[in-house]
């Protein structure tokens, strides 16, 4: 299905994004790879074949009508936008400054939203298209030291449920993953209480699904259909099961989770 189809991927200089470039280009897509990084965005594209480098910076939300121009002059047409660029968080909540919430749902839920608001009529109009959402396990389960990136996560499904409630019958399909640990430099440029840099990854992170897993994880549920995929292992996926089953259960063990020293076991990581 996926063979002379034009997708457009957002965050595609790695991790799950330039997995899915890789992956697509194998299945024979055309790409357009956006982000901000236009050296690793052409590396990329180089080993992608039919690639168009398509960079810009997600939150300046002006430039988004012009950059959705050139993205569907290409080809003529977009056949799939991957919303996937993204940061996360590592601190608590009680120390984190407001500005890191500002910039999570700025660059994690406002950008994303623009960019699929800028694409989305044109895709009514055509009758069909897709877009995908990659969100986050924390994005359906409020996870400690991640209070910003649970917001914009969750607000991201959110968002993307309600866009496909409103234009599924019009052809445009709605897709949302929601990964685990998946082996990326995610936790590496997380941000911290003060809004910089982590620089140091984590264990489960490290020990994670690979980005070549991922994709093909990802795009045969597309394939399939399916609307929405939990990516995830262990105990990620039991919380998530916990989070629709039994709620009251997950929000005592979350807690405990906590009170037994999550917070500083992640502090000694930051150290190393």
């Amino acid at each position: 299905m996926f063979a002379g189809q034009v997708w457009w991927i957002t965050g595609a200089s790695s991790g799950i994004g330039e997995g899915l470039a890789l992956e697509l280009a194998r299945r024979g897509a055309s790409l357009i790879l956006s982000g901000r990084n236009v050296a690793e965005l052409e590396r990329v594209a180089a080993a992608c074949g039919d690639a168009l480098v398509l960079p810009f910076e997600a939150t300046d939300y002006a430039a988004l009508p012009g950059i959705t121009e050139q993205a569907w002059g290409w080809k003529g047409r977009v056949d799939a936008l991957v919303n996937n660029a993204g940061i996360s968080q590592r601190s608590l909540a009680v120390d984190t400054d407001f500005s890191v919430y500002e910039r999570m749902i700025g660059v994690d839920l406002l950008a994303p939203i623009a960019l699929t608001q800028a694409n989305l009529p044109r895709m009514v109009a055509a009758g069909s298209g897709r877009i995908v959402a990659i969100s986050s396990v924390a994005g359906l389960v409020g996870s400690p030291m991640r209070s910003a990136y649970s917001a914009a996560k969750f607000g991201l499904v959110g968002y993307h449920d309600s866009v496909r409630a409103e234009n599924e019958h019009l052809g445009v399909q709605v897709h949302v993953v929601a990964p685990g640990s998946v082996k990326t430099n995610v936790s590496r440029n997380a941000l911290l209480a003060d809004g910089s840099r982590r620089g140091v990854s984590d264990a489960v992170i490290e020990n994670g699904i690979s980005i070549e897993q991922s994709a093909q994880t990802i795009l045969d549920a597309i394939a399939t259909g399916q609307r929405e995929l939990v990516m995830a292992r262990g105990m990620e996926a039991e919380i998530v099961k916990m989070r629709r089953a039994d709620p009251e259960a997950l929000f005592t063990r979350m807690s405990a989770v906590v009170a037994q020293g999550y917070a500083q076991k992640m502090d000694s990581d930051d150290s190393k």
